[in-house]
């Protein structure tokens, strides 16, 4: 990948936007979750109401080679239901708060999604045919007389329409106490973990009745408590890594192989906080709300309030690069902090390459960042530029002062407008960002 836009790179241009344009958005249909699977070719999405809709990307037209293929529905189906709490007296909503794909390892595919509570595998597979010429049933399904039956037929299969059935193969129940906030498929592909803001559990994909506790952060005195987890994944090469990051901005590592439970970690990142800089909000926004490795696994990157820092593993002290994704945000904490927007929590994405990463920020705006020529970019999730191949135009924020002619002034961002999700396909330049109800998918121009 060259660059993220403009000059002599590529440009962006939209490509699709699904979802309902009404105003009204229904709370359920808001989108909480974006994920490509391994290869590109299905994309998942999870919302408030407990749905995943999955999309695969159709072949490119032979007429149009230009054109690459769409994203089209290709399953939709319900994976949690609300649920209620008995003994606390507590509601637990259906909203999927993350969904990872398991690599394929046959003709079916595989995803874990999560609410607050229960982790569920799900199997999504194809059937094109169907079995006919049953002994003991008629074609209807009803059951026949055996003593009517005078000979012996041969069930055939018979060619039907093709239907994508999705089914829950196990069910992951009963170990948080907390709310789930990650889940990272390993790169044994045979285990996961699962993280809540006190406790990570390392799960066997076969085994839904026992997981084991290998971080629990928890003081004896919940009074003492300091610090809670906020995002937590495997590394991508070495099973036995994995790092989690807290709401004091900073970063574990640690290594199955040296302790069951791995309370002591073997590696801490963390920045020396500048003093010069301190406020009251400067605790709230170091809270780091994701943290993502590289496909290399060298790098990972992690996404507070107002910044992406990348940091090399065999450095703690510092991280190698930081990116600011909306500094003139800074001096409207305390209107952010009275709306509780200061409380979002962001997603980051590598590209497939590692070159380049992505986040999201407020007015339906995303930044993309490109490692190599420190050159970034704001482009914006809008059905005003939805037309076919439509190129994406840089946005400009102006800060005070005298407003050029498209830059968008600070004081007239929309704030209820946000990008929190957003994925980058794991091969090609094609991204897909949530905003709100709608899935954008935008790629490269192809001249």
């Amino acid at each position: 990948m060259a660059g993220v836009a403009g000059g002599n790179d590529f440009q962006w241009c939209f490509s699709q936007v699904k979802g309902a344009i009404d105003e009204d958005v229904a709370e359920a249909d808001i989108i909480s979750t974006v994920e490509f699977n391994y290869s590109g070719e299905l994309l998942a999405t999870g919302d408030k109401g407990g749905r995943v809709v999955i999309f695969q990307h159709e072949q490119e037209s032979k007429n149009r080679p230009h054109l690459r293929g769409e994203y089209n529905v290709y399953s939709t189906f319900q994976s949690h239901e609300p649920e209620f709490d008995y003994l606390k007296s507590l509601e637990i909503e259906e909203k999927i708060n993350k969904i990872r794909w398991l690599p394929q390892q046959n003709a079916a595919h595989f995803l874990l999604s999560t609410n607050d509570k229960t982790i569920k595998l799900w199997k999504i597979s194809e059937r094109d045919k169907r079995a006919e010429g049953y002994n003991l049933k008629d074609e209807d399904g009803r059951l026949r007389d055996p003593f009517r039956i005078t000979s012996l037929r041969v069930p055939v299969l018979m060619p039907m329409d093709l239907m994508v059935e999705a089914s829950p193969r196990r069910i992951f129940a009963n170990a948080h106490t907390y709310h789930i906030n990650s889940i990272s498929v390993n790169s044994d592909h045979e285990t996961y973990l699962s993280a809540d803001d006190l406790r990570i559990n390392l799960w066997h994909l076969e085994i839904t009745d026992r997981s084991f506790n290998i971080v629990d952060i928890k003081p004896a005195n919940m009074e003492e408590l300091t610090e809670v987890i906020t995002a937590a994944e495997c590394h991508p090469l070495q099973c036995n890594v994995f790092v989690y990051s807290s709401s004091k901005g900073t970063i574990r590592l640690c290594d199955m192989r040296a302790a069951a439970l791995c309370d002591r970690h073997s590696k801490f990142f963390e920045e020396p906080e500048d003093p010069s800089s301190r406020s009251f909000f400067s605790e709230i926004i170091s809270s780091i709300s994701d943290v993502k490795f590289s496909h290399s696994g060298r790098y990972m990157m992690t996404r507070d309030y107002l910044s992406v820092k990348v940091w090399d593993l065999n450095m703690e002290n510092r991280p190698v690069e930081t990116y600011q994704v909306h500094e003139y945000l800074r001096s409207k904490l305390c209107s952010l902090y009275e709306n509780d927007c200061i409380f979002d929590k962001f997603e980051c994405c590598w590209n497939g390459s590692d070159s380049a990463i992505m986040t999201g920020s407020y007015n339906n705006f995303f930044r993309m960042f490109d490692r190599n020529t420190r050159r970034d970019i704001t482009l914006e999730a809008s059905r005003e530029s939805s037309k076919p191949r439509a190129t994406l135009k840089p946005r400009k924020v102006s800060t005070g002062g005298k407003r050029k002619k498209d830059e968008i002034s600070v004081d007239s961002l929309d704030f209820n407008k946000k990008i929190l999700h957003t994925a980058w396909h794991p091969k090609d330049n094609v991204i897909a960002v949530a905003a709100t109800n709608n899935l954008y998918i935008f790629q490269d121009k192809i001249n």
